[in-house]
């Protein structure tokens, strides 16, 4: 289902909009949409570093080195 809603912006900036969308083959409104969208599933970048985390649980760095070591690689 879909709802109408009222924005307000600057006049120079929705023509700007307008023909960028246009140039895409698209609408204002479909342009929003997919924005909004996307404005709606966006993580917290300390939720995503998170999820990331979890996501690479199971990689080992291997061993460590000591610092003349490292310097030898």
């Amino acid at each position: 289902m879909l709802k109408n809603i009222t924005l307000t912006a600057d006049i120079g900036l929705i023509a700007q909009a307008r023909a960028k969308a246009r140039a895409r083959n698209a609408t204002l409104n479909d342009e929003f949409r997919i924005w909004l969208a996307s404005y709606v599933d966006t993580m917290p970048p300390q939720e995503a570093f998170h999820d990331l985390m979890r996501s690479l649980s199971h990689v080992k760095a291997g061993q460590s080195y000591s610092r003349d070591a490292a310097k030898e690689r």
